[in-house]
Parts: structure tokens; sequence; C-alpha cells
């Protein structure tokens, strides 16, 4: 069986850059709860389970993290 090599291309409209989320100030819910955290980074939103950090982040923009909370917030997404 040959080894095969997959590389991995950007996605179609992906103008993120490749944040360095090593020295971010990661921030829990209000209460402590969740098994969320979150840090601003350079104007944007990064976003990561908070059980496993080393497992990579959601990077937002701040419309697209102004619309998912807007819709968690109607019950569009179940974040527990």
């Amino acid at each position: 069986m040959a080894d095969t090599t997959t590389q991995q291309r950007p996605l179609m409209g992906w103008d993120k850059p490749d944040l360095d989320l090593s020295n971010a100030q990661w921030q829990s819910s209000g209460r402590g709860l969740g098994d969320v955290q979150i840090a601003f980074v350079e104007g944007f939103i990064a976003m990561r389970n908070s059980r496993c950090p080393e497992s990579p982040s959601l990077i937002f923009t701040p419309a697209e993290w102004g619309a998912f909370v807007s819709g968690a917030r109607e019950g569009e997404f179940d974040l527990t």
C-alpha cells in the first residue's frame, strides 16, 4: 500500500489570520460553570473547550460572534 499525503487547503472565503493563542487570556462564562472559554485576540474572538484546551479553537470576527450569540439567545444553539 502506498503512502499518501493530503494537503490541507484553507477554506474558501477564510480571511482570518492564524492567531497566536499561546498568551491569550481565556475567560469562562460569568458564573464559571460553562465548558466554553473565550479570548479576545487581535480584534477576533477565539472560543475553545475548557475541558480540552489543546483542541483547536474556533475563531470569530466581531460580526460572526454577534450572530452566534444572538442565535444562542434565541435557542438556535445548544451550548450545554
